[in-house]
């Protein structure tokens, strides 16, 4: 039953995101040009990191191409999460123009509404910009079915922690009815951290990305297999394929406050 009510749900949001890809695509000139726009200046980032190498042998003991596989991965993994539900960012919005008043009438459950609304693929040029990055990184690896396993595992995984950040966070604003950026802090500001070696960091660092924020899943600890190295921070081996559990946690959680935040919500009276 909780199975069939799942795959409803999915293709509720899937019809609802067609629309919106249907009015978008009625201008396809500007389409176009967002998408474009938006890869070449998220690319600038990695563009940045090759310059940086210009004049480094490594990072932290890290070369151009493994940093490469973790800007790759945590970029593709953001962009993903943020295509998907980039609206729920918009929740304080949804409150204050009454909104969410509106889409808790309707028969669809409210997250998948608002997570589905104005959805848009302006973000493709980032997807796409990430990929190529990942795609190149990839050539470096010495691949096994383990290996691609973990790979795939470490995308999916680490779009689910995104996705759990983006809607956890996101919950803030039931209360404080506007604290995009104090969300984005994590979301965005944790996809930036984890597109670096972590060991450039102090411990206490790592510690706080692994047990509070659970960025350090979303790559850190699965590219240190595929890359073959070992953790500078000695932390035990099983981390590396700890990225399912860690998504299934934050999922979790972010789904218990967004149900808290729900029934905190007591309307905006117009």
């Amino acid at each position: 039953m909780a199975e069939a009510g799942s795959v409803r749900h999915l293709r509720t949001y899937v019809q609802i995101a067609w629309l919106w890809i249907r009015a978008a695509w009625q201008y396809p000139a500007s389409f176009v040009l967002l998408a474009v726009g938006n890869g070449l200046v998220t690319g600038l980032d990695f563009v940045g990191l090759w310059i940086m190498f210009a004049h480094l042998r490594d990072l932290a003991g890290f070369a151009l191409h493994e940093v490469a596989l973790l800007y790759g991965s945590a970029s593709l993994a953001l962009a993903l999460a943020d295509t998907a539900i980039s609206s729920v960012e918009r929740i304080g919005t949804y409150i204050r123009t009454g909104r969410l008043d509106q889409m808790m009438t309707k028969p669809v459950p409210l997250l998948v509404q608002v997570c589905a609304d104005q959805f848009s693929l302006r973000r493709l040029g980032r997807l796409t910009q990430a990929g190529v990055v990942l795609a190149w990184a990839g050539t470096y690896v010495e691949w096994t079915p383990l290996r691609a396993l973990v790979a795939v595992s470490m995308i999916a995984s680490g779009t689910l922690v995104f996705f759990g950040l983006f809607v956890g966070f996101s919950c803030v604003q039931f209360w404080t009815t506007d604290a995009t950026e104090f969300a984005n802090a994590f979301t965005y500001g944790g996809a930036t951290v984890t597109q670096y070696p972590l060991s450039i960091f102090p411990r206490e660092v790592l510690v706080g990305l692994t047990f509070v924020v659970p960025v350090a899943f979303v790559n850190w600890y699965p590219c240190l297999y595929l890359l073959g190295r070992t953790d500078p921070f000695g932390t035990p081996d099983a981390f590396r394929f700890a990225s399912p559990l860690a998504a299934l946690v934050t999922v979790g959680a972010a789904l218990l406050v967004w149900r808290t935040g729900v029934r905190h919500y007591t309307s905006t009276g117009s």
